[in-house]
């Protein structure tokens, strides 16, 4: 069970850097008055402030968690081969809202970066 877990979570952490258009997401900017040349500047420092939010430890925290409480139900209505089953799905699960957590602080250390820097957030 240790190998498919730790599979499992190696998966799921490839995976986080996939949702989004880049740290951050997809942050909707009234762009009318702006100098293209320095909101791209502007955004780029402001995505590089979003990386650094632990990605790492909210993926594999969730999904830790995630195979404790599958594991643990699985257990109850399968016994060891449920248990194994129910860690592996609720890893998965746990990990996907790790990663979908991560992407929401991101975008929201973007916005208010930007938005500290003068500009009008839209979403």
């Amino acid at each position: 069970m240790s190998k498919s877990l730790l599979s499992v979570l190696v998966f799921t952490l490839a995976l986080s850097g996939c949702k989004s258009h880049g740290p951050g997401g997809n942050v909707i900017v009234d762009m009318k008055g702006v100098n293209p040349a320095d909101y791209q500047r502007d955004l780029n420092e402001c995505q590089t402030y979003a990386q650094q939010v632990d990605t790492t430890g909210k993926v594999g925290g969730n999904a830790a968690g995630g195979a404790v409480v599958g594991g643990a139900i699985g257990g109850i209505f399968g016994g060891p081969e449920g248990a194994a089953r129910g860690a592996g799905a609720g890893a998965v699960t746990g990990g996907a809202r790790g990663v979908e957590q991560t992407s929401g602080e991101r975008h929201q250390v973007v916005a208010n970066c930007l938005r500290h820097r003068g500009y009008s957030i839209l979403n």
